[in-house]
């Protein structure tokens, strides 16, 4: 076993995990006058620093969600109903490589990824076994599903309304944010202009259809979790919202229209009060840019909701059990800066897909929270301390400074072309990475205290062989049987609509609702829109 030496505090110079520098104490006078632009305020009204809501989790409890799918429709909805069994209050989707890239499970382009990361959803049948026995009229749902985003909205939608559920009684989130896709996590496929269009489309189908569905979940933890700094999360976060109300204004769309249903995800990190500060942070910055720059007069276009889910890539193989008090800090972190829901790792994730035991303790982190930490007692409980404010204010202040480069840049769109996004967070990637090796950051387990004879580790959740042949197998008994002409008809209308300017997304469901399939689906947009090669 081993301990970082301590250095001497008189000499050294402490910084947070952005590069900010932290003073020894703090008082008054270090948040006086730092951020002019901008009040402390009060939870729930502009710019909603301390909280959208005036109650807090006294009167809104946050959704407990875990994140779930893997190996087939069947096993995921076992994993589903023993979660909500267990308390959870909302299903959270993960698909499997192949359904997130828009090919079905039979394609030469899946083999050997079918169920492995996520479920594999090729088609409504596929959807209707993932859904089955779940009352779709009072679970919210959220999917993180990015480039196939509205196919898999429009079978959710489409399972609903076989059981009864009205559309407009649907609630949950598509993540839907192709441009993190482009900058940090790669599952795209059309060109970024075509996939921009999906994006508005679906603004406005669900405007109409399905007015209580989140259309776009704006992430900003997959640039974290790529390495980008808390101020990176934040500025590429917001300009990327930016972006999409610039699409959706130009596509005819009023803000007040589309913004209310905006909403955002985040990544919670171990630096606990840089954490808390950040998402504080975060609100203040979006509800300035819908007010100043949108002209924004729905509060609800400028109080920011956002969904947390804790660190992936700060979980570590050595000594997992560790991971439960890294989750832990992480998940308080979300707490105390307010977060609408959230998700916590299991202890395992680091080896392989959770089991149900650690999924189930996972969740218990979240239940202990609410009942028994007493964090849910006050609004914002650590408004007004002398730290979180000033760094509250250092990081709205160099996160706007981030957006403004940006906006030099001519936009994120032209700013992702020239690379400039992927390669700020590459290089605090290379720094974190650097600290981490030098020592300079202790990483528990792995560069400090570490384990000379340690113990095996869990076993991660089984994936079963055969279920790729079976997905397969069920994939092509669905096109034997369904009616030919009308599945040919549907994908043939989507083609004309694709090429023209009509929203696509009715075609979309047509097209589900005859039993098309998800990859064929996606091969008739790529007739049309081609394929994006960075």
């Amino acid at each position: 076993m081993s301990e970082p030496e301590r250095p001497d505090a008189q000499h050294v110079t402490y910084r947070s995990t952005s590069g900010i520098e932290i003073r020894q104490a703090y008082g008054p006078d270090d948040v006086e006058g730092l951020d002019p632009a901008t009040a402390i305020g009060e939870p729930g009204a502009y710019p909603y620093t301390r909280g959208i809501h005036p109650g807090g989790y006294r009167t809104r409890p946050w959704t407990m969600r875990q994140y779930a799918g893997f190996g087939s429709a069947e096993e995921t909805n076992q994993r589903f109903r023993y979660l909500l069994d267990h308390g959870q209050t909302g299903l959270s989707v993960a698909f499997d490589l192949p359904t997130q890239i828009g090919y079905d499970s039979d394609d030469p382009m899946a083999t050997g990824e079918v169920g492995r990361v996520g479920v594999p959803i090729d088609s409504i049948e596929d959807m209707e076994i993932l859904l089955d026995g779940i009352d779709l009229g009072a679970v919210s749902t959220s999917m993180t599903i990015n480039a196939t985003a509205a196919i898999l909205l429009t079978l959710y939608q489409a399972v609903g309304n076989r059981r009864g559920t009205e559309s407009h009684r649907l609630r949950g989130t598509i993540q839907n944010d192709i441009l993190k896709e482009y900058i940090a996590r790669g599952t795209y496929i059309f060109p970024p202009e075509a996939s921009m269009r999906l994006v508005t489309d679906t603004f406005a189908y669900c405007r109409d259809e399905m007015p209580a569905w989140n259309t776009i979940s704006i992430s900003g933890y997959h640039m974290r979790e790529a390495g980008s700094t808390a101020v990176q999360e934040i500025a590429f976060t917001v300009a990327n919202a930016i972006a999409y109300s610039d699409a959706a204004l130009a596509a005819g769309l009023a803000f007040d229209e589309f913004a209310p249903r905006l909403s955002f995800f985040f990544a919670a990190h171990n630096d606990l009060l840089e954490e808390v500060a950040k998402f504080r942070a975060a609100r203040r910055v979006w509800a300035e840019i819908a007010r100043d720059r949108f002209g924004a007069s729905d509060p609800k276009s400028m109080a920011m909701r956002f969904h947390v889910q804790t660190g992936g890539s700060t979980l570590t193989a050595q000594q997992p059990d560790v991971n439960v008090v890294r989750t832990t800090v992480q998940a308080l972190a979300a707490v105390l800066g307010g977060a609408q829901s959230l998700h916590t790792n299991a202890l395992d994730e680091a080896l392989g897909l959770p089991t149900p035991a650690s999924a189930r303790l996972a969740l218990r982190t979240q239940q202990t929270l609410a009942a028994e930490s007493g964090v849910t007692a006050t609004v914002d409980p650590l408004g007004g301390s002398w730290y979180v404010e000033s760094l509250t204010d250092e990081l709205s202040v160099a996160a706007r400074a981030e957006i403004a480069a940006i906006d030099d840049r001519g936009g994120p769109l032209s700013a992702l072309a020239d690379g400039y996004q992927q390669d700020a967070i590459a290089d605090a990637a290379y720094e974190a990475q650097r600290a981490v090796e030098s020592g300079e950051r202790v990483i528990v387990g792995v560069n400090a205290f570490v384990d000379e004879s340690p113990e095996a580790g869990p076993q991660p959740q089984a994936i079963d062989p055969e279920l790729e042949a079976r997905q397969v197998a069920r994939t092509r008994a669905l096109r034997e049987r369904r009616n030919a002409d009308a599945a040919d008809a549907a994908v043939a209308a989507l083609e004309t609509a694709a090429a023209g300017t009509e929203n696509v997304l009715p075609r979309i469901r047509a097209c589900v609702e005859a039993s098309v399939t998800l990859g064929e689906i996606g091969h008739a947009l790529r007739r049309v829109w081609g394929e994006h090669r960075p």
